[in-house]
């Protein structure tokens, strides 16, 4: 959690716990107490202000919520702003108002979101993010993620080994502008991609996929001529499949000699496939800096999607409810987390789709 916020979270719990000693006196029975006081198997009280559910990503977030939840004994109350930041601050204002526990929020933007998240930790409601970062200014307790940057670094790696001194020609297919998540996966992937062609250190890679970054950002498109490798093209597919085909087929048609499709998550790639099949273009690599749909593990065994990181929602949920449990029930200090808490990254290719096939949604 940040220093500057949550201080009544703190307070909360300390009260708490100092009358349930006092309460406890010389009768022993009831339920059995947590680590530092709290009462395992007590009902509380949880609200998930979800951005949407138009992605089997985002369903499958909120059902392993929901299950892990469950098995605490918890009541768990989904809220979807369907997109809307308007209606993700309502949503959120209603679990304040409810008194919720604590409250779970995947942001449909890192700054629009501040408000809210501040305005319960005012109210002494934790907040904990699942799969997307937001504002430093937020007093949140943690962001649960994958970790973006280096799922697209593996991947990019993988496919620059694949490539070895052949030219990559490449769209890329992003899902929101000022996105967090979305910007590490891609300059993730322009790292490991120049990292692997080029022989220099990670941290070399790192500034040249900064460079290359703010290139695209500017002009629409990058070329880092060493290493053989170009963006020629930008769209923006608001992660779902819908929307990627309709992204890629402005860029396919004016691109026909691509090798590639770069994408930040996999449901675009699909959109991506198909607007390729409707061009009658065959051969282009399908390259997800992360996202792990089983859909596209099943198209990595059968040799038609390069590869995906791994962006395992249930991983996330079970994290995000780890977290809660050790703040509600153990009494842990919301302060004592980094602001970051990554799940495991993979590069999942034909080699390894097997070991990781389910963690895939």
């Amino acid at each position: 959690m940040k220093k500057k916020g949550l201080v009544l979270v703190s307070l909360v719990l300390a009260l708490s716990m100092f009358l349930a000693a006092c309460g406890n006196g010389a009768d022993d029975g009831g339920a059995t107490e947590g680590s530092n006081g709290g009462e395992e198997g007590e009902k509380f009280e949880i609200g998930f202000a979800i951005k949407t559910q138009d992605s089997p990503y985002f369903v499958t977030l909120v059902e392993a919520v929901e299950q892990y939840a469950e098995e605490q004994g918890w009541d768990v109350t989904v809220l979807d702003a369907n997109g809307d930041v308007s209606q993700e601050a309502a949503n959120i204002e209603t679990f304040v108002s409810q008194g919720k526990d604590l409250i779970f929020i995947d942001a449909i933007e890192p700054d629009a979101v501040v408000p809210s998240i501040n305005m319960a930790a005012e109210a002494g409601i934790g907040v904990i993010n699942l799969d997307s970062g937001v504002s430093e200014e937020a007093n949140d307790i943690t962001t649960v993620y994958s970790d973006n940057r280096q799922n697209g670094r593996l991947v990019g790696l993988a496919y620059a080994e694949k490539m070895g001194d052949e030219e990559i020609k490449a769209i890329i297919l992003s899902g929101q502008k000022g996105n967090v998540a979305g910007y590490e996966r891609r300059t993730g992937l322009f790292a490991g991609i120049l990292e692997g062609k080029l022989g220099v250190s990670e941290e070399e890679a790192w500034k040249l996929a900064e460079e290359f970054e703010e290139e695209l950002s500017s002009k629409g498109k990058a070329t880092n001529e060493e290493a053989k490798f170009s963006v020629v093209g930008q769209g923006w597919g608001a992660w779902t499949e819908e929307e990627g085909l309709a992204a890629a087929e402005d860029l396919i048609t004016a691109n026909p000699d691509l090798t590639t499709v770069l994408g930040e998550n996999d449901q675009m790639l699909f959109g991506a496939m198909t607007a390729l099949e409707n061009a009658g273009i065959e051969g282009v690599d399908m390259v997800a800096a992360a996202d792990g749909a089983q859909k596209a593990f099943d198209l990595i065994k059968e040799g038609k999607y390069f590869a995906t990181g791994l962006n395992s929602p249930y991983l996330v949920a079970e994290k995000g409810i780890e977290i809660a449990k050790e703040i509600l029930v153990d009494g842990k200090d919301p302060e004592s987390y980094p602001e970051v808490t990554l799940t495991e990254p993979a590069a999942i290719t034909q080699e390894n789709v097997d070991e990781y096939y389910d963690h895939g949604f």
